[in-house]
Order: C-alpha cells, then structure tokens, then sequence
C-alpha cells in the first residue's frame, strides 16, 4: 500500500498492529516511512528511532533515519551530523553495508573529511566502487586532497560509464568549483556534453566556465549550442552569448546577440545599456541613445547608466536633453570629478557658460580632469574675447597632456585673434601634426593665411571645405540606425 501510494490505509493497518504490538520495530519502521512521505518530520523521526531501540540490530531503520535527516537538511542544521550517526550505526551493525558505506562517504565528503570518505568508499565492492555516484564521489575527495592524477583517473572512469546520468556528475560540481577545481569541472561537463546527457543548464555553466578560463572559442560554441533549442533561448544567454562575442571583438555579433535579449526583455535595463555601449563603440549613435537613455529611465538610480546616456546626448541636436543625467550622475557619485567636468561640458555645448564655467572650474585642479578642465575653461574665454586668458588655460592643458591636439588648434585661434601669427602657426601646425583631419586646426589655419595673405590660402580653402565636407558626411551616417536581421 505504501509503495503504492496508499498512506492512509497503511497507516490504519500499522496502528492495528501497533496496538497489538506497540514495540514491533517492522511495523514501527514502516509508519516512519508514511509519516515521512506525508512531510511529518518529528513523527517520521520518532517512530525510526522506536524501531532501533526495540531492535538495535535493525538496519533498515538506521537507513531510512539517515535519509530523512538527509532530506530535512534545510530545516535542522544538526540533520547532516544526525545523519552521519545513523549510517554509522548501521555500519556497527553491518559493516559491509553498500547503502550505509556510501552515505557516509556522502556526508563526510560534504563535511571536508576527505580522506575519512575515501576510506569509505574502498570498503565497496568493487563493482559498487565503479557505479557513477562512487566515481564521481572519489573523483571529488581526490580534488579536495590535491590528488590531481587520482582525481582525473576517477573523472575519466567516470565519463565511460554506461549508466551515467547527469545528476551524478552534478552532485559534486558545486563542491569543486569551492576547491578550484574549475578544469576538472570543464571536463565532466564537456564529457556529459559529448555523450549527449547535458541539459541545457548544464550547458550554459559550462560556457560560462569556459570564458571564465579565457576559452572565448569553446564557450561561444557551448553557448551557441543552446540556442538550437528555442526553449533555452532567453535574454540572459543572449546576453553572454554577447559578451562572449564582444571579448572576442567580434562587435557584429555581440549587437545582434543583444538586439534580440532586447526584442525578449525589452525592460531589462542591462541589456539596453550593453546593447547602447557596443553600438557607440561601432558609431551607430542613434540606436546608442536609444539604448542608453532607456537603460537610465528604467534604473534612474544607476550611476553608470546616467552617465553613459548623459554623454551620448551632448552630440545630439538638443545636448540640454542630457542635463538631468549627468546631474545624476553627479548626485551619485559627488566625489567623482569626471562626472562635473561632462556636465560641465554639457552646459558648455548646450550654451550655458555661466553653468559651465561654474562646473569646470571646481574639478580643474583635479588631476584626472586638470587637462580637459582647462582645455573647457580656455575656449569658454575664447567665446568671451578674453584670448590671452584663453592661451594661459589652453597652455596649461597642453602641458598636462603634450598630444592634446585640440588644445594646440584652440590656441593658435586664440594667437589668430591675439594677431601674433607666428606663434599661432606654430600651435596650429603642431596640431595638425598630431591630428591632420582636425576640424578647428585646419579653420584657424585658413583663417591665418587669409588675414595674412599667404599665398596657401586658396589651398587651405579648398582642404577645409573637403575636411568640412567629410565631417557632415560622417555625421549623417553617425546617426543612421543599424538593421538586424532575425535571429
């Protein structure tokens, strides 16, 4: 009746005997295996442990104690130690006991006893030490002892057994991966995968583990596999299917792994930050600030997300769309200069220098933004007509960073207007010589042969408008939106 699931009438037919016979350790056993079917622990308990003390030679009883403080684990953290005791027990009474020898082994193991549970499992026979659980539970006490070569030999017998099944190898994972044991891991998985017994969970951790490794190849492959199975497919493996690929620096790929976590999880501002900074990475600008001011309205409270979407705003049209970002930003992160030096410049490409000013003049002694601060803080003084105040930030930020070629080009246009033409050639040729296609250098350039009369004027004329000409194409393609095609 128990076996088949019939529990009340075999508890009504237990407590006939038991009233006959209230210490008939059988019937007593058996009512511990109803009570324990039907979740009640203590009675479970009670009646196993009435069992032993009518019939200390019991064995049967000690087991099934063991297993229920196994399976009570979660409840009781003294279950495993009750555990271990009842499969001793049972051991006093039966030493050669598979069952019993095995769970102990089990249990100490867990424990860290490794050498205790390796000295279990040799008291198998051997056909019981070849079974999947023994392997796979002696290939882990070797891990645990440093036993490489051992461990190994275990992990390969393993593999080649004809009745494994997944949940053998499982078992032990958890507790390797706790040792370090991360390239014997990588085998198991990888022999279950071979035999066609992982699932796709097993499957996406081995992945996972491979690119843990720096073994971008195998882990995309593992990853990739997944995806043959519609069911699997989900965000989250989209998502490290792309990261993966963006390691790789395979960007192609990693947007299109992402447009397709997006089309699943639309509100996951994760992947909507992800997917905004692989594509400024490969200048597609509008789909970047799609993406990233997504990703900073779904999770106002993340300091990165603000930033990133902030920053991509100050090359739009409208760049005071960007102020409540990175005014966030600077709310969540106070103490990082960086975040008041891209408002700042916010402010200053959003025609607001009072604010930018204010902004930029507080991190510019900071030596993570000293450079660019001046660099702000000199062509702020070009706007105003203040040249010379202009040459003395812009000097200093060149001084600070000796290639800054647009700090070069704003200072020759301050020398231009200042009227000292050889110092402002100088600058101005210094910046090309750093950056050819720089847009300021090349018009303050023909804005000094014109003044001058340099018979190079035409020339440059002719360079700047190319130059000019190649700039609003790239900003038009800039600013185009990526097609991906179905996945």
């Amino acid at each position: 009746m128990i076996q088949a699931g019939e529990l009340a009438g075999a508890r009504s037919h237990l407590m006939e005997i038991l009233n006959a016979t209230p210490d008939d350790p059988v019937a007593l056993n058996l009512l511990g295996v109803v009570n324990s079917q039907e979740g009640q622990f203590q009675a479970a308990e009670r009646c196993f442990r009435q069992a032993v003390a009518a019939a200390p030679d019991f064995v049967a009883a000690y087991l099934n104690l063991g297993h229920l403080y196994q399976e009570n684990q979660r409840r009781d953290p003294k279950a495993l130690m009750e555990s271990l005791a009842a499969y001793e027990a049972a051991l006093k009474v039966d030493p050669s006991n598979i069952e019993a020898n095995y769970q102990a082994a089990l249990l100490l193991w867990r424990d860290g006893l490794f050498q205790p549970s390796l000295d279990r499992l040799t008291r198998l026979p051997e056909a019981a030490r070849q079974r999947p659980q023994s392997l796979a539970l002696s290939c882990a006490d070797h891990a645990g002892l440093k036993n490489g070569r051992q461990a190994q030999e275990s992990c390969d017998r393993l593999l080649q057994q004809p009745d494994l099944v997944e949940a053998d190898v499982i078992t032990v994972v958890p507790a390797l991966l706790a040792h370090r044991q991360t390239g014997l891991v990588i085998g198991l998985l990888a022999g279950l995968d071979l035999r066609g017994l992982a699932s796709p969970k097993t499957l996406h951790q081995l992945g996972l583990l491979y690119e843990e490794q720096g073994d971008l190849e195998p882990a995309r492959a593992a990853l990739e596999k997944l995806t043959q199975n519609r069911e699997a497919v989900s965000a989250s493996l989209l998502t490290d299917l792309a990261r993966v690929a963006y390691k790789e620096k395979d960007l192609d790929a990693a947007i299109g792994y992402l447009a397709h976590a997006r089309e699943l999880d639309p509100e996951n501002p994760a992947v909507q930050y992800f997917f905004g900074r692989v594509c400024l990475e490969k200048s597609y600008l509008e789909d970047a600030y799609v993406s990233l001011k997504k990703a900073a309205d779904l999770n106002p409270d993340n300091a990165s997300y603000n930033y990133a979407a902030g920053a991509v705003m100050m090359s739009r049209q409208d760049v005071r769309e960007g102020y409540p970002y990175l005014r966030n930003y600077c709310q969540l992160k106070p103490g990082d200069p960086r975040g008041h030096l891209a408002l700042g410049a916010a402010y200053f490409y959003g025609h607001d220098p009072d604010l930018a000013r204010k902004e930029i003049a507080g991190v510019a002694e900071n030596p993570e933004t000293s450079a660019e601060a001046h660099y702000f803080l000199g062509r702020l003084a070009n706007q105003e007509g203040k040249f010379s105040e202009a040459v003395q930030n812009l000097q200093e930020a060149i001084r600070l960073s000796p290639a800054y070629a647009e700090a070069y080009a704003e200072v020759g246009f301050s020398l231009v207007k200042l009227k000292k033409y050889a110092e402002a050639d100088k600058n101005l040729r210094k910046a090309l010589e750093i950056n050819p296609q720089s847009y300021t250098a090349n018009l303050s350039l023909m804005m000094l042969y014109e003044r001058t009369k340099d018979p190079r004027a035409s020339e440059q004329v002719n360079r700047f408008n190319k130059i000019r000409e190649v700039r609003e194409q790239r900003e038009k393609e800039l600013w185009r939106t990526i097609q991906v095609q179905p996945f």
